[in-house]
């Protein structure tokens, strides 16, 4: 059966090649297959931490794939800083129709019967709300841990994106206990050397 092949996959495995903070100094190196991974482990945790501790009822691996997917514009736009994003409502409308036209055109690459399945993973519009806020949560922690090691390097370009992610965390954390148990059970280990690390029980 002959058949139209899809380079999908192989746009998503670009996702190396993009560099996030890319207007700024950065001691680590980061791009965006790196910060899907981060996204998609603590999306699933908090969604696990949720349904543990908090009554929730949401699914943990669910979560995770959204998170996956969240950034797949960026195979094609890289990533935007966030300033220049958000630096008018003007510029953030245009910003999000280019978005939502690279998530749209990503997802045309895939045959045809697979669209209707990945098209509530990769159109951010079309994500159930419940998840998008788990992974936009999931999203500012693993910016905000970026951002506090980059900070235990002296890098001081990193330290008003600390206290602009704090202050949206707090926002989230409002309804979203998850997030300042998470914190509170996991971040303190994140900055500590290796031989620390091993003998942390």
């Amino acid at each position: 059966m002959s058949m139209t092949k899809s380079p999908f996959l192989a746009w998503i495995l670009r996702m190396p090649l993009i560099k996030r903070w890319a207007l700024m100094h950065s001691v680590k190196g980061e791009n965006v297959a790196e910060h899907s991974h981060q996204v998609a482990v603590i999306a699933h945790l908090l969604a696990t931490i949720r349904n543990t501790y908090f009554d929730g009822d949401v699914n943990p691996e669910r979560a995770a794939t959204v998170a996956l997917y969240h950034e797949v514009s960026e195979t094609k736009l890289q990533d935007i800083n966030h300033v220049t994003k958000y630096h008018n409502p003007d510029l953030t409308r245009e910003f999000k129709k280019i978005e939502e036209m690279a998530e749209i055109e990503c997802l045309h690459t895939l045959p045809e019967s697979l669209q209707p399945q990945f098209s509530h993973l990769l159109v951010q519009k079309n994500v159930d709300p419940v998840y998008k806020k788990i992974v936009k949560a999931a999203d500012l922690i693993s910016a905000y841990l970026k951002a506090s090691d980059e900070l235990s390097f002296q890098n001081r370009e990193f330290s008003h994106v600390k206290t602009r992610l704090q202050a949206m965390l707090d926002e989230y954390a409002k309804d979203m206990p998850e997030i300042p148990y998470f914190l509170d059970m996991f971040e303190q280990n994140c900055f500590v050397s290796v031989d620390e690390l091993s003998n942390t029980r």
